[in-house]
């Protein structure tokens, strides 16, 4: 078998990437922000902190937030046919 080349942030080059105008402290508000059970948030990823961030796959994608577990919360999204339940820091997350 051929192992599989790259990591996790692989080929995300501009995906993960912020404006030049954007740059700088991350903003404690987003970090600390709250979310209740069946609001709807988009996936918008912070690349500076990499604690609790989402496969790059989904980014863009919105979801229903499930529930919260520790810092953390349970977001459910529509991939393809599927739904699937990812676990995101909520500096990754966006209000809807």
């Amino acid at each position: 078998m051929v192992t599989r080349t790259g990591g996790f942030k692989r080929k995300t080059r501009h995906k993960l990437s912020k404006n030049i105008r954007q740059k700088g402290k991350v903003s404690l508000k987003k970090y600390f922000q709250e979310f209740e059970t069946g609001e709807r948030c988009v996936l918008k990823c912070e690349p500076a902190v990499q604690k609790g961030m989402y496969f790059p796959r989904f980014h863009g994608k919105s979801g229903i937030v499930k529930s919260k577990r520790g810092a953390c919360y349970e977001v459910t999204i529509k991939d393809g046919k599927l739904e699937k339940t990812i676990i995101v820091h909520p500096v990754h997350l966006l209000k809807n």
